[in-house]
């Protein structure tokens, strides 16, 4: 991936799924703030819609798709997040999903992306296992690949937990945003 979104890109993608998600909530811990000598501010987007923000960037790259490329649904591999994310995504467009998950997935998620109505084909817990079996799906169903971090859509779609933020707490003076590992 080779682009950055910007910000009008992001304030897009927040009008595209507004309709969609929670606007969750700004928490504060007193204890935490003692702690730190400033005042911090919690996005609790563990109460998003699907659990997670990854509903975020599934939702804004289920709808930015044509509706011909719509109608082919939507593939990805995930252990969970992602996977549920886009699976709920798409049930609301009401076009296919299609999940790459490794065989030791947690059966809690296996069970959410199956509940969102997804199709899941499994595969040894590798990268290299999950690719290929993504790419047999796509072959067989010619549905569009939805990256679970590698796609400008995705990004943007996450990006708008900051849009929400920055409007619910004024002057901020940094926004911390865990990483993966």
């Amino acid at each position: 991936m080779e682009e950055e979104p910007s910000l009008e890109d992001i304030r897009r993608a927040h009008r595209r799924i507004e309709p969609f998600i929670h606007r969750t909530p700004i928490l504060t811990s007193t204890t935490i703030d003692r702690m730190t000598g400033g005042t911090i501010f919690f996005k609790c987007e563990n109460l998003q819609k699907a659990g997670a923000f990854k509903i975020r960037g599934a939702c804004n790259a289920v709808f930015s798709l044509s509706d011909d490329e719509a109608k082919r649904g939507v593939a990805t591999h995930s252990s969970g997040n992602h996977a549920a994310a886009l699976a709920l995504a798409a049930q609301w467009r009401g076009i296919p999903a299609h999940v790459v998950m490794p065989e030791t997935a947690p059966r809690v998620k296996k069970l959410a992306v199956a509940g969102y109505g997804a199709e899941i084909v499994f595969c040894k817990p590798t990268l290299e296992s999950r690719e290929r079996a993504l790419a047999e799906v796509v072959a067989r169903t010619g549905a569009a690949v939805v990256h679970p971090y590698d796609d400008l859509r995705v990004i943007t779609g996450q990006g708008t937990a900051a849009i929400e933020l920055l409007d619910q707490v004024q002057d901020l003076d940094l926004v911390l945003a865990p990483g993966a590992a």
